[in-house]
């Protein structure tokens, strides 16, 4: 187990196995350090998802209710209009939340009107303070040039699963499509939101080969969401079983383990979880989580602040507060350029993170 601050990008898929198939208190326990040497234990980062366009996505994706071609009981929603996506940012922020993601129901990113109002979406969010976040599906290094020119922090693009299981659950995309998106947004310099979810019939296998991939990318995602499958009447996989909160806490813990730096956030299947089931999700590391005014989650319910903040209370944890960071660390101030953010210290991190340095 790692006990100094170092970030790896060499693991191998045996190192990760062994991580994971460790007896599992022991596995919480591991993780549990490695996140308090990382991370303030006690802070968990509040975050809210809004969908500004819903359904009618024409891939297959087996787990979304939003794909057209499937029969559910989502209805279809245009872009929202630019004034309402920033009063949900503003209401967001006044609840605690220090990001604020928009997704859009798309297959890939066109160049268009309605990407112009993306930017200025985009536009407007930054400028209330918040971390900005949109996850729209594909895109070129220079549709993200424009987003991270606009105050984009942060690109959500998931891998869903391994690669090898994922002919299985996506046929119109390949995954090294995904690998594509991330490196178009690394090049522009955003942030990368990644991770993938646990429920599709995949096995451990799948999900170690997952981790694989994410932890030995050249640079760690920034943020790495762990999804249970959320079971949407209509799609392929509703009768798929609910995932067990064993499976969960693993998943989080090898995460916390190999991507030490990241925010791990525990996504979908909240609504499915009882208070004691998310407070070992946090034990093993989890430190970020979608919530709102809204409870729902894109398409699909989720627990709504109030209640969040009640088992924050219940569990002693607390939301990050996001600091305006009034001098650069003190790598950045000898370098402008300094950039290995993932092996600095903890003064870095304010710049990837809502806490403040020590």
């Amino acid at each position: 187990m790692q006990t100094t601050k170092q970030v790896r990008h060499d693991w191998t898929k045996a190192e990760i196995q062994t991580i994971y198939d460790q007896p599992l208190l022991e596995l919480i326990y591991q993780a549990a350090q490695t996140h308090r040497t990382w991370h303030k234990p006690n802070e968990v980062q509040l975050c809210t998802l809004l969908s500004v366009k819903t359904g009618g996505c024409p891939e297959d994706c087996a787990y979304c209710g939003q794909a057209a071609r499937y029969h559910t009981d989502i209805k279809v929603q245009a872009l929202l209009p630019t004034e309402t996506v920033i009063e949900h940012a503003k209401k967001a922020k006044e609840l605690g939340s220090t990001r604020f993601c928009m997704a859009a129901a798309w297959r890939e990113v066109r160049n268009n009107s309605d990407f112009d109002r993306i930017i200025a979406m985009v536009k407007g969010v930054n400028d209330l303070g918040l971390e900005v976040c949109c996850t729209l599906g594909m895109l070129t290094e220079e549709q993200a040039i424009r987003l991270q020119e606009a105050g984009l922090h942060a690109y959500n693009h998931n891998l869903d699963t391994s690669e090898a299981y994922y002919d299985e659950i996506i046929s119109t995309r390949k995954f090294d499509s995904r690998i594509k998106t991330i490196h178009n947004v690394r090049k522009a310099g955003i942030t990368v939101c990644s991770g993938g979810i646990i429920g599709l019939g995949e096995t451990h296998n799948d999900r170690i080969s997952m981790l694989l991939t994410l932890a030995t990318m050249p640079k760690h995602p920034e943020s790495v969401p762990v999804n249970a499958l959320a079971r949407v009447k209509g799609t392929p996989l509703e009768n798929n079983p609910k995932v067990d909160i064993w499976d969960m806490v693993r998943m989080i813990a090898t995460a916390r383990i190999v991507m030490p730096s990241s925010m791990v956030r525990l996504s979908a299947g909240r609504i499915e979880m009882t208070e004691t089931e998310q407070a070992w999700c946090f034990m093993a590391g989890a430190n970020s989580i979608f919530t709102g005014e809204r409870e729902t989650l894109l398409v699909t319910s989720n627990p709504g602040v109030a209640e969040d903040l009640r088992m924050f209370r219940n569990l002693g944890l607390t939301p990050m507060v996001k600091h305006e960071k009034t001098i650069a660390c003190s790598h950045q101030a000898l370098d402008p350029k300094f950039d290995d953010w993932e092996n600095c210290c903890r003064c870095s991190l304010v710049l990837l993170r809502t806490d403040t340095p020590e």
